[in-house]
């Protein structure tokens, strides 16, 4: 598996967000961890259109670098530099990824990786995930560590945000197999007027029909 597919949910292993328990049924989650929560909700519900830079971190130490775009809800586009050509992009309703180095297109529905709450419209961290902790730092960072509750064992995702105004900074994915991969945000600002072609991908690997 590539590093990318770990990291934007072509993993089973990755962050699932289905039928789970509400944080309110969650005892180990305090008064406090709950408003750090719709803390970060808010923010990423207000996120609806941004751009940015990214750098990669795979189990190995491998890193890549690429820039991204966001329009929630439902679309994003993760475009690598190294390697070239490298892309993975949610049109609303799938995500796909395409190597150009081994000409391999996949795509999985949206709904089926974690993009799917983090690109729903309004996103929601009290519903549909098992929180398992909220970490607190003195500077007003934090991090949140999630997992699909109904196949606990397949790994986990953290976010974790800092800043004023808060931004989020990174988030990590943990497989089954406890590798980790970790994508930095190097930069992030809010977008406008993206243009639709960002979010569309087409097979490059179909050959057009003869008639």
């Amino acid at each position: 598996m590539t590093l990318s597919r770990r990291a934007f949910g072509f993993s089973a292993a990755a962050l699932a967000i289905v039928a789970a328990a509400p944080v309110s049924a969650q005892s180990n989650l305090s008064a406090e961890d709950q408003a750090t929560l719709r803390q970060a909700q808010t923010y990423l519900t207000a996120l609806t259109a941004a751009q940015g830079d990214f750098v990669e971190t795979g189990p190995g130490g491998q890193r890549r670098t690429g820039k991204f775009w966001l329009q929630r809800p439902g679309k994003m586009r993760f475009e690598y530099s190294d390697p070239a050509g490298l892309l993975v992009v949610a049109d609303g309703n799938n995500v796909k990824r395409y190597d150009p180095r081994l000409n391999v297109f996949r795509q999985v529905p949206l709904r089926a990786t974690p993009l799917s709450t983090f690109l729903a419209r309004e996103v929601r961290l009290d519903q549909g995930v098992r929180v398992d902790r909220v970490t607190r730092m003195a500077s007003g960072a934090f991090a949140i560590t999630a997992r699909d509750a109904s196949k606990p064992a397949e790994g986990s995702v953290i976010l974790a945000f800092a800043g004023s105004p808060l931004r989020l900074q990174e988030w990590t994915i943990t497989d089954a197999q406890g590798s980790r991969t970790r994508i930095q945000l190097t930069s992030l600002q809010p977008a406008s007027g993206l243009a639709a072609s960002l979010f569309q991908l087409r097979d490059p690997t179909r050959r057009p029909s003869r008639n």
